[in-house]
């Protein structure tokens, strides 16, 4: 499951890391910075080459999925049916 955090670009165009995300991150790490739309996307630099295609395609899809959503084209759950919406997917 992904995790969400808030932070804010400051003046200078620098952004804080919220401490829970920096779990597994040093000082003097190197970050790639992808943009892929609306999308930005942070990821050592040490496993940038492993995961490449599968962040680029994780990120393709939940552009597609809230483009969907901003159409109207969503489906409206409730949770006695949940599970079992989610296994014909």
């Amino acid at each position: 499951m992904a995790e969400i955090g808030m932070t804010k670009i400051s003046s200078k165009g620098q952004i804080v890391i919220p401490l829970e995300m920096r779990l597994g991150l040093k000082e003097g790490d190197k970050l790639v910075v992808i943009r892929n739309g609306e999308q930005i996307i942070l990821k050592k630099a040490d496993k940038f080459g492993e995961q490449l295609k599968e962040d680029l395609d994780f990120a393709r899809r939940t552009e597609e999925a809230y483009k969907r959503i901003g159409a109207g084209e969503y489906l409206s759950v409730d949770s006695e049916n949940l599970e079992e919406e989610m296994m014909k997917w």
